[in-house]
């Protein structure tokens, strides 16, 4: 496969999800919008989007999503009163959200899976290669990863994936990845990927983390993919699909990511990015630092 030279633009955000794990604060507010710290988390996401160069951002939507396209859009009666009011610093941070990238939408509809979401996007990036972000995983931005994922993408065409290492015992929680080591440390050939394996049927400790970079080819064989694990069309099962016989679309890479990433999925990950993001703030981390230690030693 004839690596691609055309330059990554485009990035998809599935935001469908109807965040049952966060009941009911998302009963009326998408989980997406729920804060870290002083952020929703989809900001977090697309800020990643855009360092990485992405400033094509699709994001794929349902019902009660509006507060996303919200957030994205310029809000003038705010704006102006904070320019009244001479608060130029929460007029810039309300600003920015409406600055990262241009935004476009397209309601999923029946929501039936990652793949499908996918699969939404496609008369939007048309034939590129292209990136999607999962809102769940936030990526610290000193820990380039989607930078590298493009590069490797370039270099060898197909798609990418990103990979962690994670205990044996909770592989059964991921996609996992049998891996072909490269001359590369960071980068590993995919032969197969098996969604949510028993322990003792895992490939590897290599789980699949929310960043892909695909070649466009995955949407031909998403058309094909029959409904796989939870009766959903997975992207893992298409992904499979393409590691197995490059021939459809190109080889399928890995990243393995040893860097800082922020699981919010459920409710206990979410608390701890929270706490973690804090306490590395330059305005917050001081003094939220001093009253952890000083609670932590209490409550023991």
């Amino acid at each position: 496969m004839t690596p691609s030279h055309t330059r990554i633009s485009k990035a998809v955000i599935p935001a469908a999800g109807l965040g049952t794990r966060f009941l009911p604060a998302t009963k009326a507010t998408p989980k997406e919008m729920l804060p870290v710290v002083d952020k929703p988390a989809i900001q977090y996401v697309v800020e990643e989007a855009a360092t990485a160069g992405l400033y094509d951002v699709l994001m794929v939507t349902g019902r009660n999503k509006r507060p996303l396209e919200d957030h994205f859009d310029r809000n003038y009666e705010l704006e102006e009163a904070l320019h009244r009011k001479g608060d130029e610093s929460r007029l810039s941070k309300v600003q920015e959200s409406s600055d990262l990238a241009t935004m476009h939408y397209v309601r999923q509809g029946n929501p039936k899976g990652l793949g499908h979401a996918v699969l939404c996007a496609a008369p939007h990036v048309g034939d590129q290669p292209f990136a999607v972000l999962l809102g769940d995983d936030l990526i610290d931005p000193r820990d380039p990863l989607l930078q590298r994922m493009i590069e490797v993408q370039e270099q060898h065409g197909g798609s990418v994936i990103a990979l962690m290492e994670v205990d044996p015992a909770q592989i059964h929680l991921y996609g996992c990845a049998a891996a072909i080591p490269t001359g590369d440390p960071d980068v590993v050939g995919v032969s197969d990927l098996v969604e949510k394996p028993a322990v003792s049927e895992a490939p590897s400790n290599l789980a699949i983390i929310g960043r892909y970079v695909l070649d466009p080819a995955v949407f031909e064989v998403l058309r094909k993919t029959q409904p796989g694990r939870g009766g959903e069309i997975q992207l893992t099962d298409a992904l499979q699909a393409l590691a197995s016989d490059p021939s459809l679309g190109g080889p399928v890479h890995g990243v393995v990511f040893k860097g800082r990433r922020y699981d919010t999925g459920d409710r206990g990950d979410y608390l701890r990015a929270i706490v973690r993001l804090a306490c590395e703030r330059e305005d917050l981390g001081p003094d939220f630092r001093t009253w952890l230690r000083s609670f932590v030693t209490e409550e023991m």
